[in-house]
């Protein structure tokens, strides 16, 4: 942890006593350098379970980038993915997981093994498998930002599309065509049929005749799957704090309500640079598919990310390389870090199933440089996923809707707390953190891990909470902190050690 003087000196931690008094009373002193006249209060109750903490820290893409050639599996292992979804996989060129790719000629018989080319996909959707994360599984194509599109129509015979996504399942779920076993249970039918021409070439209408002929076709053969979509980009927006469905969305429910179609989950997306909105469309759009008779539908935000300036303008043909370079490092440093954290802890009370970051690979939108380097915001997941060591979550004080978020939890046997804040806009830097009623009576050893400009979640310096139960943190706007306590066990073996040993009588 370091502060920052007015003449930009740095000053380690290093160099501190680890005595949260002092550390107070120094911090004490350097408020009104840094603008703020006395700690903002945060407070931690381990004595009020209020849940469990959601792991919603999913991502687009497997770890083979690009085509294979550099191999990302083992830096995402540590991230504990729940899934996985199979989307703009080896984009713009994708040779896995689209249904093109996966069956090559359309006239030829779905039934057939022979008609089917799974080989670069078995090797992709394998990597995925040793990661850890569940593969949700695209049926569908890629987008395409070019002026002639290929492959984004809709099917010229609709049921055979259906069974030849039956054959995929097939391969991937029963070893068919000397396939596997994934069991992979959920299948999402296309991507932004809105989005068009990029995504759909067809009309609103071509899109829900393909969603009733494959839906229906799925669950006949497979009633046990997870089947849905339409993975909607453009859902609606907000007023006053109300969600407005688009057109295309109230179609689409009042369609699947009105045919009785299976609409196990309905996914959306939401890109942004203000986490309170990606909480306020989860709640909207809950109530949107409770209010269509879809009570039981699981809402899943799957493709998300922070979208700097909360405009699309530097992607765009007409900006230029230097603004759309810096739009990228703008989503990969602390601050994309922090708006991701900000976000997932906004959302553990968004009634959202799932949520799928768009992307865990290489370049723009992902976790990774072109070199495979970790970034900034994929240490942000880290220090979420591990926040996710103590899930059964208690009560906190403190957060500010959009802006600054804190979250604590307990492991299952009581002897690990965590707290995760992340202070995405908030102007305070200086935070006293009250703990309260943790589990054990030994002393606590405390442990902090930074995502900032200077720190990548390595260890910092460890101390004992104080008797008031107080931490003094400066957690300068962007920064994740992940705060683990747990009880000084080695305070309680030393004075084992030097009490005198027990007599056999």
């Amino acid at each position: 942890m370091r502060i920052l003087n007015e003449r930009s000196a740095e000053f380690s931690w290093r160099c501190l006593p680890w005595n949260p008094w002092i550390l107070g009373l120094i911090g004490a002193c350097l408020l009104p350098w840094l603008g703020q006249t006395a700690p903002r209060e945060l407070a931690a109750d381990f004595g009020q379970p209020i849940g469990v903490i959601k792991a919603l820290h999913g991502i687009n893409k497997g770890p083979l980038a690009p085509g294979g050639l550099i191999d990302l599996t083992e830096p995402l292992r540590p991230l504990y993915l729940p899934t996985a979804r199979m989307h703009d996989c080896h984009w713009p060129n994708p040779d896995v997981v689209d249904v093109h790719v996966v069956f090559p000629n359309f006239d030829a018989d779905p039934t057939d093994p022979k008609s089917y080319d799974f080989s670069a996909t078995d090797e992709y959707l394998l990597a995925v498998q040793k990661t850890g994360a569940r593969i949700i599984y695209r049926l569908g194509e890629s987008i395409e930002h070019t002026t002639r599109k290929r492959f984004v129509h809709p099917p010229a015979d609709p049921e055979k599309w259906a069974s030849i996504c039956l054959g995929i399942i097939r391969h991937y779920n029963e070893g068919w065509a000397r396939g596997h076993r994934f069991g992979i249970q959920y299948w999402e039918i296309w991507n932004e049929p809105e989005n068009r021409p990029a995504m759909w070439s067809g009309t609103d209408e071509d899109y829900l005749r393909l969603y009733a002929i494959t839906s229906r076709a799925l669950r006949s053969r497979y009633p046990n799957l997870k089947i849905g979509g339409p993975a909607v980009g453009a859902s609606g927006r907000l007023v006053a704090g109300a969600f407005e469905p688009t057109t295309f969305v109230s179609h689409f429910l009042e369609f699947c309500r009105r045919e009785s179609l299976p609409l196990d989950f309905f996914s959306w997306h939401c890109y942004t640079d203000d986490p309170a909105e990606v909480g306020a469309r989860a709640r909207g759009i809950r109530q949107l598919l409770d209010n269509h008779g879809f009570k039981q539908a699981e809402s899943h935000l799957n493709e998300w990310n922070y979208l700097p300036g909360n405009s699309w303008t530097p992607l765009g043909r007409s900006s230029t390389p230097e603004v759309r370079q810096r739009f990228y490092e703008d989503m990969a440093d602390p601050a994309g870090a922090a708006f991701l954290v900000t976000s997932l802890l906004e959302l553990q009370d968004a009634s959202v199933n799932m949520a799928n970051l768009f992307h865990g690979e290489l370049g723009g939108f992902g976790l990774f440089n072109e070199h495979g380097v970790p970034q900034k915001n994929y240490y942000g997941l880290q220090a979420f996923s591990g926040l996710l060591d103590t899930p059964r979550r208690v009560s906190t004080l403190g957060s500010l809707s959009g802006r600054f978020a804190i979250t604590a939890g307990l492991n299952s046997s009581n002897s690990e707390a965590g707290i995760l804040l992340s202070n995405f806009t908030d102007d305070a830097t200086t935070f006293q953190l009250q703990v309260l009623q943790l589990p054990w009576k030994q002393p606590t050893q405390v442990e902090i891990r930074l995502v900032n400009a200077n720190q990548n979640f390595e260890l910092g310096e460890t101390m004992r909470l104080s008797n008031a139960g107080r931490i003094y943190l400066i957690l300068p706007k962007p920064t994740v902190a992940l705060v683990r306590l747990r009880p000084n066990l080695e305070t309680r073996s030393r004075a084992a050690q030097s009490s005198p040993t027990p007599v056999d009588k």
